[in-house]
């Protein structure tokens, strides 16, 4: 049922068509192949096969044609979903949020544009990070700016809250995330929140 609401409601949007749906995770790796979607919204409970594992197979197969996954879950606090952003998934959102931000959400995460959901995801990385280890920061050399925008990422800041905190271009800000990216290796902006905090290059703050 809450499937079908979902299709329905992204279906009616003028620029966006719902191209399939799955009843658990094993059937969504199987049509994520045949059908490349560009964007799966995949919840992260499902029979079967949970969504973790589904989106770590879908993902595994990379470019071409590599969709971006937004992890579905009705708890903010899901440790699934920390694992998904590491696994690769673009980001996530709770399932009681509003229309406009689901259909919101899927222009974002198609458009590699921004981490969604950047305050929810950030408390929820940073109570993870607490209890995970923090590796050694890799050995590659970002420029003393491109920590500083890389920092800002981690706080969930979009490219223009970022230029006008750093009094930068905001295309200045966007070549410089690209460059991070390029650099670290990383497919998108929800893996570059993890990596700022699994590498120390940020510390988690207090909870709010």
């Amino acid at each position: 049922m809450v499937r079908a609401g979902f299709s329905a409601l992204l279906d009616a949007q003028p620029d966006l068509e719902v191209v399939g749906q799955a009843g658990d995770g094993a059937e969504a790796v199987e049509l994520a192949a045949d059908l490349r979607p560009d964007v799966i919204l995949m919840d992260v409970r499902m029979p079967v096969m949970d969504g973790l594992s589904a989106t770590r197979r879908i993902l595994a197969a990379g470019p071409p044609n590599q969709p971006r996954i937004i992890m579905l879950t009705t708890f903010d606090l899901d440790d699934y979903v920390y694992a998904a952003l590491r696994a690769g998934a673009s980001g996530f959102l709770l399932k009681h949020s509003t229309p406009d931000e689901l259909a919101a959400a899927v222009r974002v995460v198609a458009a590699g544009d921004a981490l969604l959901a950047p305050s929810v995801t950030r408390r929820l990385v940073e109570d993870f990070a607490r209890v995970q280890p923090v590796m050694p920061i890799t050995p590659v050399h970002l420029t003393p700016r491109e920590t500083d925008v890389l920092r800002q990422v981690a706080r969930g800041l979009s490219n223009r809250q970022i230029a006008a905190e750093l009094v930068l271009a905001e295309q200045t800000v966007k070549s410089h995330v690209s460059n991070i990216l390029t650099k670290l290796d990383l497919r998108d902006r929800a893996q570059a929140v993890v990596y700022a905090y699994e590498a120390g290059v940020v510390t988690p703050g207090p909870r709010h």
